[in-house]
């Protein structure tokens, strides 16, 4: 019988996990065991009661997320905290998270997928986290609103939409980068200057960015921070069936982000 704890270490070495930088509260790996057999894995983005319900109504009995239990930090056991290790305990549900190394991974990676299913063919790697590269870029020379209309396809498909800093509508992408979730960031801007980067490519971003991007020559389009996260645990939903025979389905549930 499979186990959650070995789908746990198959997806450590698919990702490289052990060893690659994160936040504090993202916990990497295996976040909570349980009895078993694993029937059927879910896979989400965030954890949440509408997450745990859903893979209770899917008959699932793990979890692979990318936001995981702790990442909104320590808080007491009460209300919906409660409600929501009791479903897990009560229904035998495992959960799994991973975070920057699922937006890193050049195969699975959200940042990778991301930049393949808007027509871009990563080249490069674009901005470190402690001297891990997360994000990818590459070089094209399409108009930045066909880039931008791109981008608002993906995301309506998975319940949101795209918008981008202001744009002219002379502008042209020729090096972009790709960095999903909040990857807009002060930081991030300087990195794309630092690197010639005239589009870039992102979950969400400070209102700053909106003001300091166009005044450096880039521009920035956001595609939301849950769509530009989906792709990776989609991906690994195959990658688990495909390697332990377990049944698989990722759950969408957008958050309007």
């Amino acid at each position: 019988m499979t186990t959650a704890r070995e789908v746990a270490a198959f997806l450590d070495t698919l990702l490289a996990v052990p060893g690659f930088p994160d936040y504090p509260a993202a916990l990497n790996g295996l976040q909570l065991d349980h009895a078993g057999p694993l029937r059927k894995v879910a896979t989400a983005v965030d954890f949440s009661l509408r997450t745990i319900e859903a893979a209770i109504a899917a008959g699932a009995n793990m979890l692979v997320l990318h936001h995981g239990m702790f990442w909104g930090g320590t808080q007491p056991l009460t209300g919906s905290a409660y409600r929501k290790l009791y479903l897990l305990v009560s229904h035998d549900i495992a959960v799994y998270a991973v975070h920057l190394p699922l937006d890193a991974h050049l195969r699975v990676g959200n940042c990778a997928l991301l930049a393949s299913a808007l027509g871009l063919e990563p080249l490069d790697r674009f901005h470190e986290f402690q001297g891990a590269p997360i994000g990818v870029a590459g070089t094209t020379d399409v108009a930045t609103a066909d880039v931008l209309q791109r981008a608002h396809a993906f995301a309506v498909r998975l319940g949101g939409g795209a918008r981008s800093s202001a744009l002219t509508g002379t502008e042209r992408t020729r090096r972009w980068a790709v960095l999903t979730g909040a990857g807009a960031d002060a930081a991030s801007v300087r990195a794309a200057i630092a690197c010639g980067i005239d589009t870039r490519i992102v979950g969400e971003g400070p209102h700053h960015t909106t003001v300091d991007a166009p005044e450096a020559g880039v521009t920035v389009i956001y595609a939301g921070h849950y769509a530009t996260e989906t792709l990776g645990v989609r991906a690994l939903a195959g990658e688990i069936t495909q390697h332990a025979g377990v049944p698989a389905e990722f759950l969408l549930l957008p958050t309007g982000s």
